[in-house]
């Protein structure tokens, strides 16, 4: 074993990075050494024993969870672990497989103590917290030790303060860093290798920043240099942390920038972040890793600079100096515990474990911790968003501002983030979800895959399975266009994709570790958002298309002043915010999440959509129709997918939609009249908030056009598979068709759809989200690009591309021109197809369509939920 492993730390150590952690074939035969250790190989082996092994409910963790308990019990033995060291590294493994066996060795006299020490700074105990403290009932004197030192939050104590004085080292990238240049899409398989995937992070070009490899590897021989300095490093940046919900990126970060964590292989915490603006989802999962994030002016910080931060004081300066570079004041200042408890969650479980404890041994709550503020009441109304999260935590509505902790209904996790999530997961412990559903998806791996992917592809379900998730199978389709059929109207959810937007109820994006503590826990934390309401009236005026409503919120918003393109002081008053859409209660709810979707595009924290009973019963029962035709194809948890189409039913049965408030309160109002849309809106190079005209850009040419992505659903296949019939020749352009799910995909084959795509030359990708995360297919360098996904930041869809975001429609013609076209080519162009608009833009409406009816009839509950 160790002759191969060695040779393994000599093939990362050629790639400047450390070994990976021991699997659990690597853990058996270590196992087998410790056993009997080969002569001077003492050090090495206890060094694997101790650090090299992940902790939780990982595979490696139970070997060695088992062994260590073998040698307390004398089943087992080796001469360089005794009992006592035994139950000293069953102490250092956070939870999981090791708790019994440490409850257990309470009883044993000669261990209890040491026992009772390693409980005492263990916070993932779940239920059993309950065997500690039957013990401490029934007089056991250890336990109430334990007991006694959560009450006390030693385990809270025993950690160092923060600083109140940080010296950093500072590493500037100016203008925006989204997380696309922190964790890049094309190396997405290597997220899970956080050493490894740490060498892409920043490896495009860009002002100041010099790659080691361009294209390849970042600027780690720069980071080295500046470490020279003698101080930790700083990442600094004007906008920092916009895009996907990647807790990747937060890895990337601070593997150069973080600290070690005991007893945990190729993992960081701590560190600090500095940004004119930082992302709400980046934000929170730099909270959740122990790190510090600031919002602050930035201009007077450059590459290279030692600063002295002033945590407590609120400002910088520079080294050794009195002078202010910048001041700031933190969002909340239970940020100071959440970096001393080693990040927000390890605080949530903590904390909750102290007071736990308070209350079973008759005693107040801590004082210990800063508990977050409540927020002085209003005699206001509430939001429709104020009012779902409030359900979520059994009141009439929580106030922006306010702490909270809702509870989760919904999750979904996607596979590029699926493994983080998954060794998220084995981190907190988790053997079973509490949350009510939990799904899984394989839809930004499934068309191309590689090694990895399909190993992911092979086990990730049988993981989410086990614990009660719903597992979708590779070539399903978009995480999102699944997903949205099983949510419940009213409901709070999260999800490891930032487009996790629910058109039904609210849900809040996250980062793996947060989404996994979701899954674990059935809540999570939240700061309530303030508010934005977007009021639309009036009717579409010809040829104008939901997505040029999208396009128009930037645009009209850029107008009154709430949002600017230049990103030094960049005003964005929808980040961190959450988007309220009325006027819009006509739209199906595959229209709404349109809107919806878009809202990951503002950097918004969430967002509701406000629509008619109608629309919502349509919807929930076509739902139930795919649920159970679901149950019939194989699809798993049975249970699960039983209990969510029982939900659904008892809605039905009474229908009831929450609606805001008359006099609720919104932190800005942006009103749009859809008559003041008279021409489509796209999102110019490479900048989703570039929202203009389309006679702003007419008449530049087009390389290519992508039709796919979650922003799309089968109207929008039908529109340009009607537009390329009349055309009926060979296109000018690459054309990319990638239907958002297999459902789609078969009904457009059955009405002849794939025919004409297939005619027109068009590419057809796999159901999926293809080109828009940019891991998979990509277009030509530099290739100016029309395309319906998410977001066109650079780089994205293909090295140096310049990418529109436009209408489905529109994207259409310019594949047929070659060119954008001119309004009133694009508007002679909708008319072909403005005639058919009802057979057009139907529905996948399940309840309605006889091959889901037969199978779903068949479905027998087998669960009483």
């Amino acid at each position: 074993m160790l002759e191969t492993y060695r040779k393994h730390v000599e093939e990362r150590a050629a790639q400047g990075i450390v070994p990976k952690p021991l699997d659990v074939e690597q853990t058996v035969g270590l196992i087998e050494l410790l056993k009997k250790p080969p002569a001077d190989e003492d050090t090495v082996l206890i060094d694997l024993l101790e650090n090299r092994i992940p902790p939780g409910v990982d595979e490696a963790a139970y070997v060695k969870a088992g062994f260590l308990t073998a040698i307390t019990k004398g089943d087992a033995n080796s001469p360089l672990v005794s009992k006592e060291k035994a139950v000293e590294l069953l102490g250092t493994m956070q939870g999981g497989y090791n708790i019994g066996s440490l409850i257990e060795l309470l009883d044993v006299d000669m261990l209890a103590s040491i026992a009772a020490k390693a409980l005492s700074h263990t916070l993932l105990m779940f239920d059993s917290f309950y065997d500690v403290e039957e013990k401490a009932k029934a007089g056991n004197a250890y336990a109430k030790q334990v007991m006694q030192s959560w009450a006390d939050a030693e385990w809270f104590l025993s950690k160092p303060n923060v600083s109140e004085i940080v010296t950093l080292t500072v590493f500037k990238v100016t203008g925006e860093t989204n997380t696309d240049d922190l964790s890049p899409a094309p190396d997405a398989w290597s997220r899970p290798d956080i050493p490894l995937h740490a060498l892409a992070m920043l490896k495009n070009a860009r002002e100041g920043v010099k790659p080691d490899k361009l294209g390849i590897i970042g600027p780690i021989k720069q980071m080295e240099a500046l470490k020279n300095k003698g101080h930790q490093l700083v990442y600094v940046g004007d906008i920092v942390g916009t895009g996907s919900s990647r807790k990747s990126a937060t890895n990337s970060l601070l593997w150069f920038m973080g600290d070690d964590i005991p007893n945990v292989p190729n993992k960081r915490a701590g560190g600090y972040c500095l940004g004119g603006k930082i992302a709400p989802i980046f934000f929170n999962t730099m909270e959740d890793a122990g790190a510090l994030p600031i919002e602050l002016d930035v201009s007077k910080l450059n590459m290279g600079d030692v600063i002295d931060v002033y945590p407590f004081q609120g400002r910088i300066s520079s080294h050794g100096r009195n002078d202010v570079l910048s001041t700031f004041s933190l969002k909340t200042d239970v940020l100071y515990d959440e970096v001393r408890a080693g990040g927000r969650i390890p605080l949530i479980i903590g904390r909750a474990l102290t007071d736990r404890a308070c209350d079973a041994l008759n005693l107040n709550s801590s004082d210990v911790f800063r508990r977050p503020q409540s927020m002085v009441d209003s005699n206001k109304g509430f939001s429709l968003a104020q009012k779902m999260v409030g359900k979520a935590c059994s009141v009439e509505g929580i106030r922006p501002g306010t702490y909270c902790e809702p509870k989760i209904t919904t999750v979904g996790s996607q596979d590029t983030t699926g493994p983080m999530t998954r060794d998220e997961l084995k981190d907190l412990a988790c053997l079973g979800f509490s949350a009510d559903l939990t799904m899984q998806s394989f839809c930004h791996t499934s068309a191309y895959p590689k090694p990895i992917d399909v190993l992911t592809h092979h086990t990730l379900p049988h993981f989410i399975e086990t614990r009660g998730g719903v597992a979708l199978h590779p070539g399903d389709g978009v995480i999102h266009s699944w997903l949205n059929r099983m949510l419940l109207p009213d409901t709070v959810g999260t999800g490891g994709d930032s487009h996790t937007r629910f058109p039904l109820g609210i849900s809040f994006p996250a980062g793996s570790g947060l989404v996994a503590f979701a899954a674990t826990t059935g809540v999570m934390p939240l700061d309530m958002p303030k508010s934005i309401l977007v009021r639309c009236k009036g009717k579409f005026q010809q040829g104008i298309t939901l997505r040029d409503l999208v396009h128009a919120i930037p645009y009209f918003a850029i107008k009154e002043g709430l949002l600017t393109i230049e990103k030094a002081g960049k005003i964005n008053e929808f980040s961190g915010r959450i988007l309220e859409i009325e006027g819009m209660e006509y739209l199906t709810v595959e229209q709404a999440f349109e809107l919806s979707d878009a809202s990951a595009e503002r950097s918004a924290a969430g967002c509701t959509v406000r629509l008619s009973r109608k629309s919502v019963a349509d919807y929930l029962n076509s739902n139930i129709v795919m649920l159970k035709w679901m149950i019939v194809e194989g699809y798993g948890a049975r249970r699960t997918i039983e209990r969510r189409i029982a939900a659904m039913q008892a809605w039905l049965a009474n229908q009831e939609l929450m609606e805001a408030d008359i006099d609720a309160e919104y932190e800005n109002v942006l009103e749009i009249d859809l008559a003041d849309i008279k021409e489509p809106i796209l999102c110019a190079p490479n900048d989703p908030d570039d929202a203009r005209l389309l006679s702003d850009v007419a008449g530049e040419s087009v390389d290519e056009v992508f039709i796919g992505s979650c922003m799309t659903n089968i109207g929008h296949f039908r529109a340009a598979g009607k537009l390329l019939d009349k055309f009926g020749s060979t296109l000018p352009t690459r054309l990319w068709v990638a239907p958002p799910t297999k459902m789609d995909r078969d009904q457009l084959t059955e009405e002849g759809y794939y025919g004409i795509f297939g005619r027109a030359g068009a590419r057809i990708e796999t159901p999926g989200c293809s080109l828009c995360m940019g891991n998979q297919a990509r277009v030509a360098d530099k290739a100016t690009v029309l395309s319906t996904s998410t977001r066109n930041f650079p780089n994205r869809l293909g090295t140096g591309a310049r990418v529109y975001l436009t209408s489905a429609e529109l994207a259409t013609v310019g594949a047929i021109l070659g060119r954008i076209p001119t309004v009133d080519e694009y508007l002679e162009f909708v008319k072909k197809i403005n005639t058919t608009s009802a057979d057009t833009y139907r529905y996948l409406n399940f309840h309605l369509m006889d091959r889901y009816i037969k199978k779903a009839n068949g479905v027998i509950i087998q669960t009483i939920v």
